[in-house]
């Protein structure tokens, strides 16, 4: 018999991909299904940025590139960072990705070795805690609260901060909850981090254009103070609808730029040519396309939150970010993988568990709102029905 390593058995995986396999089986089957578990935008990549990538290789983009991505990439993004954000961010700083999850996974393996601890947010993207544990760190929640539009307390945060904390991760706007902190909170936070020196922060900023009610992101890339130990995830996927051309980019302290370098060397070589010129076209080009799908992602909100919150036994808070709901459903008596896999099998929707995102995501749904606005409402009828007539548990 094989002999695997004892780590493999510490990897943890993406429920939603599952939920996504079960759905199309469905499907596949003839069972009407309205897929609102997978989180990727219901767009099409915008046209110009297609004709970018098509152009790349015609005009012969078939080799290698630098490990890091092209320097025309890399300035495009340091531009759009100082446009967004005001940052002034090197270049030679930033690592072009195939999507967000190297970032993670690359930051961990520096940071995570048996005896250090890893602070994540939970309810929060599962694959943090998969990457921890797999190191050999310690995983230990950060708790987002339903009381607190699931943004994190800086003084708890502060407070869970041990001497073998090695790094602290971070997501506004947050999966699965939508949750968006405070500006309050993100400077209460940086300032307390100044206690502790040898702590370094990944801020997930992935849904950083994704914001409502006239809320502007505030990146942690403002704060020259912790500039020297943060790291930045961010990409493509999201805000221009690009989740399968797989690509992203990170910002990384100077220090840390040469170790990331040869992770990327070891691990995938490099980005394909043909995209990331591609993301040259989406960083430099309109943007209509970009605040249209914003646009659409805000009326679907209101329609869901308004309809989740005329559910039996379902509350839901206004997410602030991102594309996801997350009802409170403890109301129905069910617990959350049961009330997913009855509104799969019986009403025809597709969600994922809250318990798919941490302990403390037991008594929630995530519901992603990349969908059409008639979907999302027949799927609330559908639920509705359902929790009417399913026996209600004591």
């Amino acid at each position: 018999m094989l002999q695997l390593a004892d780590s493999l058995n510490r990897l943890g995986t993406e429920t939603a991909f599952e939920v996504l396999a079960r759905a199309a089986a469905l499907s596949a089957q003839g069972k009407d299904i309205i897929n609102l578990g997978i989180g990727q935008p219901d767009f099409k990549t915008p046209q110009h940025i297609v004709e970018a990538a098509i152009k790349a290789l015609r005009d012969g983009h078939h080799g290698y590139t630098p490990a890091n991505g092209i320097l025309p990439l890399r300035e495009a993004v340091a531009a759009d960072l100082h446009k967004r954000h005001g940052a002034t961010v090197d270049p030679g700083n930033i690592v072009i990705m195939p999507g967000g999850k190297p970032t993670m996974f690359f930051a961990m393996m520096m940071f995570g070795t048996p005896g250090k601890e890893i602070m994540y947010p939970d309810p929060g993207f599962p694959i943090y805690r998969s990457m921890i544990q797999y190191t050999g760190a310690t995983a230990v929640p950060i708790a987002l609260r339903e009381e607190n539009g699931f943004a994190f307390s800086a003084d708890e945060v502060l407070a869970q901060i041990k001497p073998n904390t090695s790094l602290i991760i971070l997501n506004t706007p947050g999966n699965p909850t939508g949750g968006a902190v405070p500006e309050a909170e993100i400077r209460k936070l940086v300032a307390g981090l100044a206690q502790h020196p040898n702590v370094a922060i990944m801020a997930d900023e992935i849904y950083s254009q994704m914001l409502y009610d006239g809320q502007e992101h505030v990146s942690f890339l403002r704060f020259p103070e912790i500039r020297d130990r943060l790291i930045i995830l961010d990409g493509w996927s999201k805000t221009y609808a690009m989740t399968g051309w797989r690509l992203g980019f990170s910002v990384w302290p100077k220090a840390l730029v040469e170790h990331v370098g040869r992770l990327c060397v070891n691990s995938h070589s490099c980005v394909n040519a043909p995209t990331q010129y591609a993301g040259i076209a989406a960083l430099t080009g309109p943007q209509d396309e970009v605040h249209a799908m914003v646009k659409a992602f805000d009326e679907r909100r209101r329609v869901i939150v308004g309809l989740l919150n005329q559910l039996p036994g379902v509350t839901c808070v206004n997410p602030g970010g991102a594309f996801y709901a997350f009802p409170n459903i403890s109301g129905t008596g069910f617990t959350a993988r049961e009330l997913q896999n009855a509104m799969l099998e019986q009403a025809g929707v597709a969600t994922v568990a809250g318990t798919s995102f941490g302990v403390h995501g037991e008594g929630y749904v995530r519901f992603s709102y990349a969908n059409s606005v008639d979907n999302i409402r027949l799927a609330m009828t559908r639920i509705g029905t359902l929790l009417t007539e399913m026996p209600r548990k004591s």
